[in-house]
């Protein structure tokens, strides 16, 4: 009997597929691009003052945020597939690792604004399973890079108290978004159980954030205090802090003013909606301080220095979740302070949308924000 023994060229032919190398340093952290896109959207069509016009752009700015979140599923999909390696050396970096929490919180930003701004565009029906879709898949990731980025760092990652970054609240904050988005489901929800079992998982889910905030938060605050400002290239992730603060805001509002529709009895109801403005107000405030303090900081680093950096996206969603959090007290307690306040940090965030957009597509087209990243000194 004849055999054959496999030929040279079919031995060697794995070495030669082609690897994309403009893939290799594609990190979890370009998803904060998709967020932030996706809130400009959402934040827009829910922004308490409609001036003409906003509503169609805000419709066209939710499907520019679909595409690019599509483009980016298939691009890290071919990052994991290609360059498994580099992957598996980011869930071991903690500082790449907490990144991941922006996975989720995309597909939650876009499934969101399905609904808040895509019906328009493509029918209720459709958005509504859009939304569907993506904020179960969202909300399966959220919860279990909340678990497991955590684990990382106390299992795998050698970490130190001067390391202490706003990113490590990535993870846990990723709860929270769906936690703001899930009510918008309610409705459509079949009466009974299913409404009432959706508000109360978005209350677990509101809680398992802001106490995971809670406890991380100090830590980062002590961090400044003791080692003094990030380095200018990471200062703009001070502005992280924002999104749990403006986000939980956001959910207790929007599930407090669904709790009746949802099937919740009196005087239950009222007083879940009356707890989102007890919340709302002081925590809205202490977001406020410390966006003047991230300003202060951000101008400091920016006279150092400061250049372009994909962290400078860092300055959109988090700003956005203050948008919504004051347009939401703006309906709960008619106070127009609220609504010129929205009308404000919108303004605030469109600048920075546009900013941040127009250096990432610059960076794209060099080819230098794809680069191996460059060692400090």
């Amino acid at each position: 009997m004849t055999t054959f023994a496999p030929s040279r060229v079919a031995r060697t032919a794995p070495a030669t597929t082609p690897r994309l190398p403009a893939l290799r340093h594609l990190g979890p952290n370009w998803y904060a691009s998709i967020m932030g896109t996706a809130m400009v959207a959402n934040a827009g069509a829910t922004l308490p003052y409609q001036p003409p016009g906003l509503r169609e752009l805000s419709t066209t700015v939710w499907a520019l945020s679909a595409v690019a979140l599509a483009v980016l599923l298939v691009a890290r999909a071919g990052h994991w597939l290609h360059h498994r390696d580099q992957a598996r050396a980011h869930l071991l970096d903690p500082t790449v690792a907490p990144f991941y929490g922006c996975l989720a919180m995309a597909l939650l930003a876009v499934g969101g604004g399905a609904l808040l701004a895509g019906r328009d565009l493509i029918g209720t029906t459709a958005a509504v399973a859009v939304d569907a879709v993506l904020f179960t898949a969202g909300t399966t990731v959220a919860l279990f890079v909340a678990a497991a980025v955590p684990y990382l760092m106390i299992t795998r990652h050698t970490i130190r108290m001067s390391a202490a970054s706003p990113v490590w609240l990535l993870p846990v904050v990723a709860p929270m978004v769906s936690a703001a988005l899930g009510p918008l489901l309610i409705p459509h929800l079949p009466t009974g159980q299913a409404r009432l079992g959706m508000l109360f998982a978005c209350y677990a889910l509101f809680g398992m954030s802001v106490l995971a905030t809670a406890v991380m938060l100090p830590m980062i605050f002590f961090r400044l205090l003791s080692e003094g400002p990030l380095p200018p290239v990471l200062t703009p992730s001070l502005l992280l802090v924002l999104g749990p603060l403006g986000q939980s805001v956001t959910a207790v509002n929007a599930l407090g003013g669904l709790a009746a529709e949802a099937g919740l009895p009196q005087p239950h109801a009222g007083s879940l909606e009356a707890f989102g403005v007890v919340y709302g107000v002081p925590v809205l405030g202490f977001a406020l301080l410390w966006l003047a303090l991230a300003g202060a900081l951000t101008a400091c680093a920016a006279r150092a220095g400061m250049g372009f950096a994909m962290t400078w996206w860092a300055f959109t969603f988090p700003v956005g979740t203050c948008v919504t959090a004051a347009g939401a007290l703006a309906g709960h307690t008619g106070l127009t302070a609220f609504q010129w306040l929205a009308a404000a940090l919108f303004l605030v965030l469109t600048m920075a949308w546009a900013t941040a957009a127009c250096h990432t597509l610059g960076g794209l087209r060099s080819g230098e924000l794809l680069a191996a990243p460059r060692k400090a000194a």
